[in-house]
């Protein structure tokens, strides 16, 4: 009796051995040929469910952006702990981090593939912002779109650039913890009202 195909199975396999492909090599650097070896499946499959390569790392980037959103929400209510939430959810996921820097390595100021979704993705984002000043519960000085961009690269940066991380702020877990506090005061402060 042969083998019993799993479509879904073999999709998810080829989905998680593209994120690592990704995330290792970038977009030039990826190879198509190791991503299928990784997954247990053949070159024609990945091309039959994903498209190209770019089309699949532009894939890879929406799905994991999509779960970063469905699991660290903005909360202008509770800055800290949004904060909090981000910095947790990239250090258990440096992936994402990873394959944003290599995006912006590839494609510079250039047009996305997926640049409308994109924007409605981040859109979301700073309405909840926008929600929150007019509420009163942040400070408008900053215009929401700008504010969210600051507080991300805050909570981002370190992961970006851990080499810079340790040099300037030092390798040892108090010194992750005193970044952390850091970061949390400089977004507190920009949030005040």
């Amino acid at each position: 009796m042969g083998a019993v195909r799993d479509p879904e199975a073999t999709r998810a396999r080829i989905f998680d051995a593209a994120v690592a492909e990704f995330a290792r090599h970038g977009i030039a650097g990826a190879r198509i040929d190791r991503i299928a070896a990784e997954a247990k499946a053949n070159k024609q499959l990945i091309y039959a469910y994903f498209g190209n390569k770019a089309e699949l790392f532009t894939h890879v980037l929406e799905k994991k952006m999509l779960d970063l959103a469905a699991a660290v929400p903005v909360l202008p209510d509770a800055m800290d702990a949004w904060i909090d939430r981000l910095l947790d959810y990239h250090a258990a996921h440096p992936e994402l981090l990873r394959l944003l820097f290599w995006e912006g390595l590839e494609y510079g100021t250039r047009e996305l593939p997926d640049e409308a979704e994109r924007q409605d993705h981040y859109a979301r984002k700073v309405a909840t912002l926008r929600d929150g000043q007019e509420r009163g519960i942040i400070s408008d000085a900053i215009p929401a779109r700008d504010l969210l961009f600051l507080l991300v690269a805050m909570a981002n940066w370190a992961a970006v650039v851990p080499q810079m991380k340790r040099i300037l702020v030092g390798g040892e877990d108090t010194d992750a913890d005193r970044l952390r506090a850091s970061i949390k005061e400089a977004a507190r402060r920009l949030v005040a009202t």
